[in-house]
């Protein structure tokens, strides 16, 4: 069996949105917005959780192609870039952008005032952040998720966001989907929660449109298809499917 997939077609789109959600939380935006909406002006309220992006120390979970775009917008906000990554990205990447690699998850989440999870989910990272995790974090720090829902646990988050371990929770991607009239997490305080459109926006869209006929056509012609667009070939992980996940038995 093959497995092939528009890889880079959402890419940039999910990283503008792991940007918005960050400065939306960090900026205290949308009580401020709800404020306007309420006919309400209480600017003390506002800003009683507003703070400046600008010197806080930022890091993700991964920084393959969603993760990297995530750290070069960012970088021009004066920010403290981290990141931790089963491969190390060059040094001159490194050198770059100013990025403090870390071996870890566990190594990197206590030193961050924002962390964005941008990891494909498998045995490795699903459940990561847990209570054992979370207690690491700074109080009153950031958690942005666009990748897996799973990669949290949900009641985790739901109590590190009420015990104010988390100051709020960025989440594009739920589970299940769609979530439940019920789901804990469109109650608990401090979220930015989308119900995960951060990949769909129209400009990505026309690229799914696009990138998959060219992965039919190509099968269909008998024309290799590209190595960023392969998961597995010929029952083996191969292309971007043998960079991001590992063969677990």
């Amino acid at each position: 069996m093959t497995v092939a997939e528009v890889t880079y077609c959402n890419s940039i789109s999910v990283a503008e949105h792991v940007v918005m959600t960050t400065l939306s939380l960090v900026r205290n935006y949308l009580p401020s917005h709800q404020v306007v909406r309420d006919g309400g002006w209480n600017i003390a309220d506002c800003v009683a959780r507003s703070y400046d992006l600008e010197g806080m120390h930022v890091g993700t979970v991964a920084a393959g192609r969603i993760g990297l775009a995530v750290l070069r917008r960012l970088a021009p906000f004066d920010v403290k870039l981290h990141y931790t990554d089963r491969h190390r990205l060059p040094r001159e990447l490194e050198e770059e952008l100013g990025l403090t690699f870390h071996a870890t998850a566990a190594d990197m989440v206590p030193t961050c005032d924002v962390v964005t999870i941008n990891a494909p989910l498998h045995p490795e990272t699903e459940g990561l952040f847990g209570d054992e995790l979370l207690a690491t974090m700074k109080r009153g720090a950031y958690l942005i998720n666009t990748a897996r829902a799973r990669i949290v646990d949900r009641d985790a988050v739901d109590r590190a966001l009420r015990s104010g371990r988390l100051a709020g929770y960025g989440g594009d991607v739920w589970y299940p989907q769609p979530a439940p009239a019920d789901h804990p997490w469109r109650t608990m305080p401090h979220h930015g929660m989308t119900p995960h459109i951060s990949g769909s926006s129209l400009s990505a869209q026309a690229r799914y449109a696009a990138g998959t006929r060219e992965i039919l056509e190509s099968w269909f012609a008998g024309r290799p298809i590209r190595d960023e667009y392969l998961i597995v070939d010929g029952g083996a992980l191969a292309g971007t499917g043998a960079h991001s996940y590992s063969v677990t038995k």
